[in-house]
């Protein structure tokens, strides 16, 4: 499918590779992303990425939007997509269940399977950040099997603690503050996703790969904290 081209607003373009999550289209958002940040257009002023578009915005004063779409137009004929496998891989170690994951029992009875089989299959696989949003620092990753597809709660939680590890639809989330949330809690993290006082502040970014790794609770402390390789 062409990538879809258009004006959002009076100063912004929208570029569209499909229309659901995909993680090729994906690879070809974060490829377009990054080589819009070492060589912007002129009057860009910020990216926005998505699942399988991005937003770039421009400077509202000085934009031309016609010769801004030209320029990204020959941009894109030239784009090169690095495979999927040449990305950044980060771990997230987890503990599961109990009162760090506590619709791992309920996640397990509705897929039909164990507890400990919903671990090794959320364990198993690596998975790709799609994207940060929600709050700073929240990554949504894909994609989970289809027996870990589950609807968000039908009640949300008011209170979701920092680090939880949650899964909704075929996506994995993890919480970068306390906030509420109706996403499924499988565990939580110990280490730190987001800090200000870094550079960048976000220990992941679009179009990582992730691994997540089970950890006993005894183990909590040891990975308290800011990841050693951020």
């Amino acid at each position: 499918m062409k990538p879809r081209i258009g004006a959002f607003g009076e100063a912004a373009l929208l570029v569209e590779y499909g229309d659901t999550p995909d993680l090729t289209l994906n690879a070809r958002v974060h490829a377009l992303a990054r080589q819009l940040d070492a060589k912007p257009l002129e009057a860009q002023t910020n990216l926005v990425p998505g699942y399988v578009s991005l937003l770039i915005e421009l400077d509202p004063l000085h934009v031309d939007l016609e010769q801004a779409r030209s320029s990204l137009e020959r941009l894109m004929s030239n784009l090169h997509v690095p495979p999927i496998g040449f990305r950044r891989r980060r771990v997230i170690p987890t503990v599961y269940g109990g009162e760090w994951g506590p619709d791992l029992d309920d996640v397990a009875t509705r897929a039909g399977i164990s507890a400990a089989d919903v671990v090794a299959r959320h364990t198993a696989l690596e998975q790709t950040v799609y994207m940060l949003g929600f709050s700073p620092g929240f990554p949504y990753l894909g994609d989970l099997p289809d027996e870990l597809s589950l609807p968000r709660r039908e009640t949300p939680r008011e209170r979701v603690p920092i680090g939880s590890v949650a899964i909704a639809e075929r996506q994995t989330g993890i919480y970068s503050r306390e906030m509420p949330g109706g996403w499924h809690v499988l565990g939580r993290t110990p280490i730190a996703l987001f800090d200000e006082s870094h550079d960048p502040p976000a220990y992941l970014s679009a179009g990582d790969r992730v691994a997540f790794v089970e950890i006993p609770a005894d183990d909590w402390d040891r990975y308290t904290g800011a990841p050693s390789d951020w």
